[in-house]
């Protein structure tokens, strides 16, 4: 059973293509959005909604190629697959270049089609995965007072809780408690999971004195 939350945005100038290919998509359980124009597309399409798109090569305005360079543009990371009326070689290998899932030639071959969907999925459960952790470790970070985050630099740094305590001007009980503090809120027991997390969340140690 294909995911409801799963949203396949479908665009092509070719209004028979667009019926043929939400059709076969629509028997299998997905949502699709299909949008005649890239226009269209760029006006109505929500990138909060996981999903991919399969977007025509050779449209008017702007083609497959830029609309999937307009998304990226706008911090938009979406898996696309590309369909084409012509065998272009050249197109094909620029596409796969920029990401794209795969590079289907019309008539599109319903089991072609479903496996690059598939994989697709795939890729954007990955994604949302990864954004998910992102997310929660920008919100630990977020609940951290300014002397914790300080702190936080200096202990992944692999400096001790008395060198902390002189570099910041304070006793060593002090440090202990905003260490404490922190590795809580941070949710983590040891410096090597406070390292790794702090990495993701672009927290880089404080410079050690020499």
């Amino acid at each position: 059973m294909n995911d409801s939350r799963f949203v396949i945005f479908l665009v092509d100038d070719d209004p028979g293509v667009l019926k043929a290919l939400s059709r076969i998509l629509d028997t299998k359980g997905y949502e699709v959005r299909a949008f005649s124009s890239s226009a269209e597309f760029l006006a109505q399409h929500d990138p909060s909604i996981p999903g991919c798109a399969i977007f025509d090569v050779s449209m008017p305005e702007l083609d497959g190629i830029q609309l999937q360079a307009a998304l990226k543009a706008g911090g938009v990371e979406r898996p696309v697959i590309f369909i084409t009326g012509v065998g272009d070689i050249p197109v094909s290998v620029q596409a796969m270049k920029a990401g794209a899932i795969d590079f289907l030639t019309k008539p599109v071959k319903s089991q072609q089609l479903l496996a690059a969907i598939a994989l697709a999925a795939e890729k954007e459960a990955q994604a949302l995965e990864v954004r998910g952790e992102l997310a929660s470790v920008n919100d630990r970070i977020s609940k951290l007072t300014p002397r914790e985050r300080e702190v936080l630099t200096h202990v992944i740094a692999g400096r001790l809780n008395k060198q902390i305590a002189a570099d910041l001007g304070t006793v060593e009980k002090t440090i202990k408690l905003h260490r404490g503090r922190m590795m809580r809120k941070m949710g983590v027991r040891t410096v090597a999971d406070l390292v790794r997390i702090a990495q993701r969340g672009g927290i880089k140690p404080s410079r050690t004195r020499v």
